[in-house]
């Protein structure tokens, strides 16, 4: 069995911005000492919610090595490193290494895609580079490239190949990733809306983006169920869904940065290709923030 880098929920941090779209990282220590206070399970940084598209270089290996001094051991610390070049994701994950991340994680060559057979060549390179648990990202809706189960199967016989982030929404093709790796391969919700599906398919947690505006409340979510109170647990899903849907009511991180700059937080603006969300999506954003009860 591969004991899971966490358990629970982890926070896929937003990357906090000044007005003139540099990095604030004084906000993002803010932000970090919140989400532990509130019993985040593990830190995600630069993931699709930290806009790591959107980094340099210097700004994404900076924003790594920030958190992990800031976080300082305290709970698990996360380094998004994937790229759709396996040369340059392998640079990235070695440098999460040297800098003290605790895990990687590796979304799935987007733009370029790859065949299944690429997959496996790409995400044996980088497990074979570094000493890392590595954490497999499958977004196919982001990347229009699909992990299929069958591969995941193969790839959970490297020893660093920890866990696969399942954000394809496709419930069906989770159970088949449960079935076909055991033990060798954790899993975790990359969905809100689907934390209780996972968590019932033998999921060890969630890598959210629900987190970064309710951390203690996604971190409830997780231990009741693990405590064996699956029916409190389901209730406090089914109460997020409307709040899970309008964070996702326009291109992520768009709606959340939105809402915590609306909380108070100095989340500051996306970069372009992002822009600010329309009156509609604001609107939508409210009504279910204050139904959650974030506002009153």
């Amino acid at each position: 069995m591969k004991k899971p880098v966490f358990t629970g929920a982890a926070v896929a941090i937003i990357t906090p911005m000044h007005a003139d779209g540099s990095v604030n990282f004084e906000e993002l220590g803010r932000l970090i000492e919140d989400q532990i206070s509130n019993h985040t399970d593990a830190i995600v940084i630069c993931g699709t919610t930290g806009e790591s598209p959107a980094l340099d270089h210097e700004e994404h290996t900076e924003c790594i090595r920030y958190t992990v001094k800031k976080v300082a051991g305290r709970v698990p610390v996360i380094a998004g490193t994937g790229s759709n070049d396996t040369r340059y994701a392998i640079q990235l994950s070695r440098q999460a290494q040297q800098d003290g991340a605790d895990a990687l994680l590796l979304v799935t060559p987007y733009y370029n895609k790859t065949s299944q057979a690429g997959l496996l060549a790409h995400y044996t390179a980088i497990a074979q580079a570094v000493d890392l648990p590595c954490i497999l990202y499958n977004v196919p809706s982001r990347t229009g490239c699909n992990l299929q189960p069958a591969t995941l199967a193969e790839l959970a016989k490297l020893p660093n190949i920890n866990a696969v982030k399942e954000a394809s929404g496709n419930i069906s093709q989770v159970a088949e990733v449960a079935e076909l790796c055991g033990e060798n391969l954790n899993i975790y919700s990359g969905n809100d809306d689907q934390i209780i599906p996972l968590l019932a398919l033998g999921g060890k947690g969630v890598i959210s983006v629900l987190s970064n505006v309710a951390p203690q409340y996604t971190h409830d979510l997780c231990a009741k169920w693990f405590s064996g109170d699956t029916t409190g647990s389901l209730a406090m899903q089914l109460k997020a869904l409307p709040l899970c849907k309008a964070l996702f009511a326009d291109v992520n991180p768009i709606p959340v940065k939105w809402a915590m700059n609306r909380l108070g937080w100095k989340a500051g603006p996306c970069r372009l290709p992002l822009v600010a969300p329309s009156a509609a999506v604001q609107q939508r954003l409210e009504t279910a923030m204050r139904d959650f009860g974030l506002l009153k």
